[in-house]
């Protein structure tokens, strides 16, 4: 559901960067899970103590999180809840964790590769993809380039060029 982006101040406190459409969606949550990004380790629980919007983030204040280092050794780490807690999709609507690994096909068949994460980019999400020979494509999620989303094949249809 988002990302620790840095320290926030001298007592622990962090920025966050949301990556839900709504990004005061953590706030409603007493608990977050970090995972370290670099190792993509376990999920550690945190009880959250403060939590306020600022700007386009958030700043939290974690428990056992106590000085600017600590604060700072997250920098990076994934911010998460458990799935239950989150609220029921409707009709077309995807959590971006489920669509990470999904083949991105475009319209001509072309197997584009596989996405690996989505990129806050402050407009809109956008699709990054790895293709099996290194190459690597970032694709606008918008509707203009999203054609399908096809959960059962693990496949994203797009209108966008392979040599793009």
């Amino acid at each position: 559901m988002g990302r620790i982006a840095a320290p926030h101040g001298v007592r622990g406190a962090m920025r966050v960067q949301p990556h839900s459409a709504d990004p005061a969606a953590l706030l409603a949550h007493s608990q977050w899970w970090l995972r370290p990004r670099a190792a993509r380790g376990e999920w550690v629980p945190y009880r959250v103590l403060e939590a306020r919007r600022q700007a386009a983030g958030l700043v939290a204040v974690l428990e056992a999180i106590a000085s600017r280092e600590a604060a700072g050794a997250l920098r990076g780490a994934d911010v998460g809840v458990p799935r239950a807690w989150l609220p029921a999709l409707a009709d077309n609507e995807h959590y971006q964790a489920d669509l990470i690994g999904m083949a991105v096909v475009n319209r001509s068949g072309e197997l584009l590769g596989k996405v690996t994460e989505f990129v806050e980019s402050g407009a809109h999400p956008i699709l990054r993809v790895a293709a099996g020979d290194g190459a690597e494509r970032l694709i606008p999620w918008v509707a203009q380039y999203i054609d399908r989303v096809d959960v059962a094949a693990q496949r994203i249809d797009v209108d966008w060029p392979a040599d793009y």
